[in-house]
């Protein structure tokens, strides 16, 4: 049974870092894509980031690009995502996806469909 957990999320104030993991039960890490998204209150799940199978490639969502990072390491089944000088508009539910999926397009990463299992998902709160 594949289960993703994450852990990491909390309440921080604007320009504060925070580092989300999840970790990955019944897969090979090695073998899944994996990416991040968020769900803030009252809207949609919206992609974030991306990481290929051995973390070759990565993808960001504009919104995050140049203070998020996503990291994995296979070893441990784990994935990462290293969140820096955080917004209020960070505010959501952050959730670990992971994805048997071998060929991407840029519109692949955004998809939900495109992924195979999911957490249950951290809360990250940024005070203002």
């Amino acid at each position: 049974q594949v289960q993703l957990v994450e852990s990491g999320g909390g309440l921080v104030q604007a320009g504060d870092s925070l580092r989300l993991s999840c970790v990955a039960s019944g897969l090979a890490a090695s073998t899944y894509a994996m990416g991040w998204f968020r769900q803030a209150p009252g809207k949609e799940r919206e992609f974030v980031t991306y990481i290929s199978r051995i973390g070759g490639n990565t993808y960001y969502a504009d919104s995050v690009k140049g203070r998020f990072t996503i990291s994995r390491d296979n070893a441990k089944n784990t994935l990462y995502l290293q969140m820096n000088s955080l917004k209020p508009e960070d505010t959501a539910v952050y959730y670990c996806a992971a994805s048997r999926k071998a060929y991407w397009s840029i519109s692949d990463y955004y998809t939900s469909r495109s992924y195979d299992y999911w957490g249950q998902g951290t809360h990250v709160t940024v005070s203002s």
